[in-house]
């Protein structure tokens, strides 16, 4: 395999506005393995690395870390896809195929969580998108993240719909013998056709509740993001009933639903994709999400209420106060803002 450097000169050079990247050198990169064919890395220098979310009262983190920029794992529901617009990137195609990796990640995290103005607080990961996506195979920058913070007994979490956390199960552990650490992974549905035409790009549903088994089995308590429900998809009663009921089997410590949410950018994909595969839908999502980006609260309640009865007749119960919820999403997360140290780049 190959790597095939295609530019390697500073940002100022780029087509594209070269502010969005700042100062540091873009080095664009392209490697011919099948799994990553047709997928662009552009390789960045970050000047900061520790995001601070406005409004963290009113959410479950407060501090993200976020060593990627779009995702290969393609979701066509992914509410990141807007991010993507900010440098001047396709929220589409583009969104799955043009990944920003922050190169410097474990280096920069490890000196900001050594200055004297940080306070150890709690940080979250893959709450933008996932720091277990394909690129993490070869970049591999979480072991070093994950060590950084092991070494600083920093609390943290990660959200993943990826199979690669296995990999680094030894350093979760040493973190998790020296610090509070909290999993989730993401387990919307478990049906394969759905799976395959709106998350391409993950590890199939079963996999990743061998994830959570294998978490489980080696003391790492592991809950489930439900998420999304996706409604007149993923919604039938037999479909929640079977998703819920894989979770419960997978040994999960916690189940917590979360219904399709089409934020702008996301909505557009989501619902070219809808007219493509359902077009009979579409006219019920233009009424269901009339008011927005969110669907009503009844539904949610319902879609709710439905998967919490599921859950306790499996034995499982909803997510409660500890590790595994603070890296539920909220229902809006704000854009972050730079953490301690120089001006980060805006590259979420």
């Amino acid at each position: 395999m190959r790597w095939e450097n295609l530019t390697d000169r500073p940002a100022g050079h780029r087509d594209r506005d070269p502010a969005l990247f700042g100062a540091d050198a873009v080095t664009t990169r392209t490697f011919d393995s099948p799994e990553f064919r047709g997928i662009t890395f552009h390789e960045v220098r970050a000047r900061s690395i520790l995001n601070r979310v406005p409004g963290a009262s009113r959410m479950p983190f407060e501090w993200t870390v976020n060593p990627y920029r779009g995702c290969t794992h393609a979701c066509v529901y992914c509410f990141a896809r807007k991010t993507h617009g900010y440098l001047d990137l396709d929220t589409g195609v583009g969104f799955d195929t043009q990944i920003v990796v922050k190169v410097n990640a474990p280096d920069l995290l490890r000196r900001q969580l050594g200055s004297r103005r940080w306070q150890g607080e709690h940080i979250a990961m893959g709450t933008n998108v996932d720091c277990y996506q394909r690129a993490e195979g070869r970049y591999r920058l979480m072991p070093g993240i994950i060590t950084a913070l092991r070494d600083h007994a920093n609390p943290f979490s990660i959200l993943t719909k990826g199979t690669l956390i296995l990999r680094d199960l030894d350093l979760l552990r040493q973190a998790a013998a020296v610090t509070d650490v909290g999993i989730s992974v993401s387990v919307g549905f478990t049906d394969p056709a759905l799976w395959r035409t709106v998350e391409p790009g993950t590890p199939s549903p079963e996999r990743r509740l061998d994830v959570v088994r294998t978490l489980g089995e080696h003391g790492i308590g592991c809950g489930v993001l439900m998420a999304p429900v996706i409604p007149f998809l993923g919604d039938h009663p037999d479909q929640l009933r079977a998703t819920v009921r894989s979770i419960a089997a997978a040994g999960a410590t916690s189940v917590t639903p979360l219904v399709l949410h089409l934020r702008p950018g996301a909505r557009e994909w989501f619902m070219t994709w809808l007219g493509q595969h359902h077009p009979y839908l579409v006219g019920r999502y233009e009424r269901l999400y009339a008011e927005g980006a969110y669907a009503p609260r009844w539904y949610q309640r319902r879609i709710t209420r439905q998967v919490h009865e599921l859950a306790e007749e499996f034995g499982i119960g909803p997510s409660r106060a500890g590790a595994a919820r603070r890296i539920t999403l909220p229902e809006r997360e704000p854009e972050p803002t730079p953490g301690p140290g120089p001006t980060q780049l805006s590259l979420l």
